[in-house]
């Protein structure tokens, strides 16, 4: 009826709210990836440089995997006031914070200046950078999903997957760029040129900022702030959908776990594997070139698949990914190990396009699973319980497996959980036909 609709709020276009979505997780990502970059070309040497090669970089990627544990947390955080104070602000926030942190990072001295004090603060503004991701990705998404109409939700919420593939892409260009222009010499790379990246997140973000503010609040969020204004800050969503949908929250994170753990093995992991000597050996210019030409087929993949999730179902394209990936895994080091930088590119693409197949349709399926009432809190916290179980262990593991059992034993974690990707999804509902609550009081937002 029209009395249920907010007559002052005009409608959004579509084009606008996914920018939006796509800038936001773009810079954001873009944060994320260049610290996986640095933790595998840098970092070793920089932060940790008297533990040796093979120590230095599991301290390295212990560091990387600090992220994976904040976001959670951040989830829960950034969670509870997207519920309550809107979707926009606590974006806005979220931005802010990665980006300080970013560029604090391309500030901080090495151990040979600042000595323990180095790896510490690094340790710290990993933390904070983990902890605004872990707010960002859920409202990012729901800020498409609560806007897009049903039938075009699997399109429109890729837009935010974008960001990841565009983030990787700028995130390999930088190092390479630097590295070009300073002749990839060790000594001049080590010292300053990995900063440069770093610093200029600072650019990113002013831009992403511009583009969020312009953004009106999703048509759910003052559909339930309308429906119950009085109690909201008293609310508390984390206990609400712990309550109300812990099954969901717990089955969404095993769904996504093969997701993270082939796509930072992909973008972390194989990039310190294709530089190592004692992995494929490439040069630190053709890892990152490959890495630029992976990411554009990456991009490519997910919107194919978001856009598929619309027509065959969110959990069958996902489980399709579960499949291909169970076998990819299997497959995937042995090829590697011949050496070739063929092979790497083949290795790292696969990989990416077996995380993007199921990467797509993830944008709009968690939102549709959660209420309105606790939807940033919900999506968010199993996403991010996923990126504990895949994005943070396998990297983290990785080194000391293929030491001790060659690099087959990588493949095989990747293979089980592959496997329980596969079956947490098949527990889930399909959500493709699911109307959120505002679309039954609320007109379609416009497309141009």
């Amino acid at each position: 009826m029209p009395s249920s609709q907010p007559s002052t709020t005009p409608p959004v276009p579509l084009w606008r709210v996914a920018a939006a979505s796509c800038a936001g997780t773009t810079i954001e990502f873009y944060d994320f990836f260049i610290y996986g970059t640095a933790a595998a070309l840098v970092f070793p040497k920089v932060f940790f440089p008297a533990l040796g090669s093979t120590a230095g970089t599991v301290a390295s990627f212990a560091t990387f995997a600090v992220a994976f544990v904040a976001r959670p947390v951040g989830a829960i955080v950034f969670g509870h006031f997207g519920d309550q104070i809107g979707r926009k602000r606590t974006l806005i926030s979220t931005l802010l914070l990665m980006g300080v942190a970013t560029v604090l990072i391309g500030l901080l001295p090495g151990a040979e200046t600042a000595g323990v004090v180095a790896p510490i603060a690094l340790v710290v503004l990993r933390f904070a950078q983990g902890f605004a991701v872990g707010g960002e990705w859920a409202g990012a998404t729901l800020l498409t999903a609560e806007y897009a109409p049903k039938h075009r939700r699997g399109f429109y919420g890729v837009f935010p997957q974008l960001g990841p593939a565009i983030a990787f892409a700028l995130s390999s260009g930088t190092f390479l760029a630097t590295g070009l222009i300073m002749g990839d010499t060790d000594e001049a790379f080590l010292s300053y040129g990995w900063r440069i990246p770093f610093l200029f997140s600072i650019v990113l973000v002013l831009v992403g900022l511009y583009v969020r503010v312009s953004i009106e609040e999703t048509p759910a969020f003052r559909a339930a702030r309308k429906a119950s204004p009085v109690d909201r800050t008293r609310r508390m969503p984390f206990l609400e959908v712990m309550r109300a949908q812990p099954r969901e929250v717990l089955l969404a994170a095993g769904a996504l776990a093969m997701l993270f753990a082939f796509f930072y093995m992909g973008t972390a992991y194989l990039t310190s594997y294709g530089t190592n000597p004692k992995g494929a050996g490439l040069s630190r210019p053709v890892v990152l070139g490959i890495g630029i030409g992976a990411a554009v087929l990456f991009g490519v993949v997910t919107m194919i698949s978001g856009t598929l999730s619309d027509r065959f179902g969110r959990r069958n394209v996902i489980r399709v990914s579960c499949v291909a990936g169970i076998v990819w895994a299997l497959v995937l080091f042995p090829l590697l190990d011949t050496g070739s930088a063929a092979a790497f590119a083949i290795g790292l693409s696969g990989t990416l396009v077996i995380f993007a197949i199921a990467y797509g349709p993830a944008g709009s399926y968690l939102p549709e699973l959660f209420a309105a009432r606790h939807r940033y809190t919900g999506a968010g916290l199993g996403y991010n319980l996923a990126g504990v179980l895949g994005g943070a262990i396998p990297p983290l593991v990785a080194p000391g497996l293929a030491a001790s059992f060659g690099s087959i034993a990588i493949g095989v974690m990747l293979s089980l959980i592959a496997v329980l990707s596969l079956v947490s999804v098949s527990l889930l509902a399909e959500t493709r036909d699911r109307a959120l609550e505002h679309e039954q009081a609320q007109p379609e937002p416009t497309i141009a």
